[in-house]
């Protein structure tokens, strides 16, 4: 139920903040608005979960591709390569690696998607590494015993085995790629960074609580969603 929750409340949020000019009017009493207005609030969650889902999408594939490459038999050899790789991405601050991709990629979603992508493939790697790492050796020669091809080992024993454990991976990269991705408002990405570098450069706190509280209850939401997901597969795991 902690989803549906938290989801409920992220709408009610998103609904009720451009009617609760009283609530917010206590934080910038001598403000002339206190309510951001620029765009809807909904249409601001919209672009924001696009960019975050969109990164998402691409650093799962590359990232779990990558960490089945490098533990089968012919691509062991490049097992240190990739997660040096991977973990160069995190090395660089989202706005350093936005600072270089705007000269090339110009103003809008796509740098901060790149930025997203280089920042969340880490704990994806690495998570996708430790859980076919783990998987026993056991059951993998019991499963070549049984006739079992590596594709039907991989696809049937060693994911659905290590699948809790890159769940985790997933559910720590989007998490991080929610906040993070409310810096794509200083380089022209409309998102829910937007009332928040609003109200900075303004000096309206009541701006960046607004964004900031949506940016929360949103990561809140698919957090707790991921973690309903991996119990159920860990229950399902446990019950086969």
């Amino acid at each position: 139920m902690r989803p549906l929750f938290w989801g409920v409340l992220l709408c009610i949020c998103v609904a009720g903040i451009p009617y609760a000019d009283a609530l917010f009017r206590w934080l910038e009493p001598d403000a002339r608005q206190v309510i951001y207005q620029r765009a809807p609030f909904y249409a601001l969650l919209s672009r924001h979960l696009l960019v975050v889902g969109v990164a998402a999408v691409v650093t799962i594939a590359v990232g779990v591709a990558a960490g089945i490459a490098v533990t089968r038999k012919r691509g062991r050899d490049f097992l240190p390569l990739v997660a040096q790789l991977a973990s160069l991405g995190q090395t660089f601050p989202p706005v350093a690696v936005l600072a270089l991709a705007v000269p090339v990629l110009g103003f809008g979603t796509l740098p901060i998607i790149m930025a997203l992508m280089l920042y969340g493939l880490l704990p994806i790697v690495r998570n996708t590494l430790a859980g076919l790492q783990e998987v026993d050796a056991d059951i993998k020669m019991s499963a070549r015993a049984m006739g079992m091809t590596p594709a039907q080992i991989l696809y049937q024993v060693e994911l659905p085995l290590a699948a809790p454990v890159i769940l985790a991976g997933i559910r720590t990269s989007v998490t991080i790629n929610i906040a993070t991705a409310a810096l794509g408002a200083t380089v022209g990405a409309s998102n829910l960074g937007d009332p928040i570098i609003a109200g900075i450069i303004n000096g309206n706190m009541a701006y960046v609580v607004q964004g900031a509280l949506i940016i929360a209850l949103l990561a809140l939401t698919l957090d707790s969603l991921f973690d309903s997901m991996q119990t159920r597969w860990r229950q399902r795991l446990s019950s086969s």
